[in-house]
């Protein structure tokens, strides 16, 4: 699966079209200031309720560490040339 299609993981992607402006989906309609566009690609950017700049890794107990997030989710080296000319504080 492509590294970011969504908040929950989507299960398939049935198809992939470009738009001009971003489309209406459910996060963006119930609460806008919080899940923009480029909303977990920058942990240097707080989510209107939390910090994102730390995180559990899957399968960790609350006891386990906090780690630093990382920048485009680890996948900096492959993805960061998209977002390149990009504000990633701009539709957050």
């Amino acid at each position: 699966m492509p590294w970011k299609y969504g908040f929950k993981s989507i299960k398939a992607i049935v198809k992939i079209e470009l738009l001009k402006r971003p489309p209406i989906t459910s996060w963006n309609s119930f609460a806008p200031n919080e899940y923009g566009f480029y909303a977990n690609v920058n942990p240097d950017v707080a989510h209107p309720r939390w910090s994102q700049n730390s995180e559990r890794q899957l399968g960790s107990t609350f006891f386990t560490p906090r780690r630093q997030t990382e920048l485009f989710n680890g996948y900096g080296e492959q993805v960061a040339s998209l977002y390149s000319e990009m504000n990633l504080r701009h539709f957050f």
